[in-house]
């Protein structure tokens, strides 16, 4: 559907085609904002004996991260709807400049646990980045432009593990978060110079909030595409989650260099983003869906083959990451160029519902992949994961086409 309010929104910012330079620097800042979200996740262990945490507490930093992002998501990125979003993106960057400030010199575990949840607050300036850029866009390309933002995005998930792990190594943990407070700075500054204003029709908060559960209950291509990545995103987070305990067991060995080796290896994924986008905007956004959805599965199928620590099971785990990232990735962008075809004015609580659904799923397969991990090794985990793929299969399998109107 285009509203009045589209129409004058597209005025505002002017419409910019795939391939422009603005659609590099969303994607570039998507990358550096979401990286922000992983930094942590590999250095549980020095920043809880740093700042005095016991194993079990340390756990609290990749948590609150997690549950500020899943906050900001559900209480943040709507305002996109309402508020200029130039200004709402550059006073995000600001808070999350200083958050991660805040958690490089955090002396005391309060200070850097206070800063943890601020770090995933504000990080969800990313999510108001996507849409914006569909804005940006051009119907006929919006797809592409969505594509290539997301791969941005992408790039910076698979990135943030390894080059914290590095950088780490170098420095020490407190470089990490210094290095992103600074460059949240920057990037604060360059986009409230080159954003173009985009003044959304303003709505009461309250109403914006209860909006969002309508919209969850009368949008069905909302409510599958939010299901089906959360399969997909659970899939993803279950790996990352296990692999690098897999890896780093007595069947391979590896030390953390080599397992920030292997994590980038997955970064070839990312390419998906951008194909897919261009296959979206063709109309082949089913065909895409379901080839994505196999080459999930297939992944942990693939993920299984050979003698544990040998090098044709190191190979195969290789092309499996590439492959479950390829999937995911092309899963996301095709999902998101559906739900931004619902309507210009209401995108920004259409994204909010979307990733804090797949955001969910992933945090509960994160847990679950542990747990499996734990009882049953990594065969018990890839069999959880190859399920989560098929599940999102069979009820895509149950969607009529004559309704698939936003495919």
């Amino acid at each position: 559907m285009t509203t009045r309010a589209d129409c004058a929104a597209a005025t505002q910012a002017g419409p910019v085609g795939g391939a422009s330079w603005m659609t590099l620097l969303l994607a570039t800042a998507c990358g550096l904002i979401v990286a922000n979200l992983y930094y942590a996740q590999p250095l549980i262990g020095p920043i809880g004996h740093a700042l005095g945490l016991s194993p079990q507490a340390a756990g609290l930093i990749v948590t609150l991260i997690q549950a500020g992002y899943g906050l900001g998501l559900l209480l943040i990125v709507p305002l996109g709807d309402i508020i200029e979003n130039r200004r709402l993106i550059c006073t995000l960057l600001a808070a999350s400049a200083v958050a991660m400030a805040v958690a490089a010199l955090a002396g005391h575990a309060s200070v850097f646990l206070a800063a943890a949840v601020c770090i995933g607050l504000s990080s969800v300036a990313a999510q108001v980045l996507v849409p914006f850029a569909a804005h940006l866009a051009p119907e006929h390309v919006r797809g592409r432009v969505v594509g290539n933002v997301m791969s941005g995005l992408m790039l910076g998930i698979m990135l943030a593990r390894p080059v914290s792990s590095l950088v780490t190594d170098l420095f020490g943990w407190h470089a990490i978060f210094a290095g992103s407070a600074v460059g949240m700075a920057v990037l604060t500054a360059v986009l409230a110079r080159l954003l173009p204003d985009r003044r959304p029709v303003p709505v009461r908060y309250g109403a914006l909030l209860a909006s969002m559960w309508e919209l969850l209950r009368t949008q069905p291509v909302l409510r599958r595409r939010a299901a089906y990545q959360a399969c997909m995103f659970g899939a993803f987070s279950l790996f990352w989650t296990t692999v690098p305990l897999w890896l780093a067991g007595p069947e391979f060995g590896l030390s953390q260099k080599g397992i920030a080796l292997f994590a980038l290896a997955g970064v070839a994924g990312a390419v998906a983003a951008p194909i897919a986008g261009r296959l979206a905007d063709r109309g082949l956004g089913r065909p895409t869906t379901a080839l994505a959805m196999a080459l999930a599965a297939g992944a942990f199928l693939l993920g299984m083959a050979g003698t544990p620590g040998s090098m044709p099971a190191l190979a195969a785990l290789t092309i499996a990451a590439i492959t479950l990232d390829f999937g995911v990735a092309a899963n996301l962008v095709v999902g998101q160029r559906a739900i931004f075809s619902l309507g210009g004015a209401i995108r920004g609580r259409l994204n909010g519902v979307f990733m804090a659904i797949f955001f969910a799923g992933g945090a509960i397969a994160s847990a679950l992949g542990a747990w499996a991990f734990a009882h049953g090794g990594w065969m018990l985990t890839s069999w959880i994961g190859f399920g989560l793929p098929v599940l999102a299969g069979l009820y895509f399998a149950t969607e009529r086409r004559p309704a698939a109107a936003h495919r």
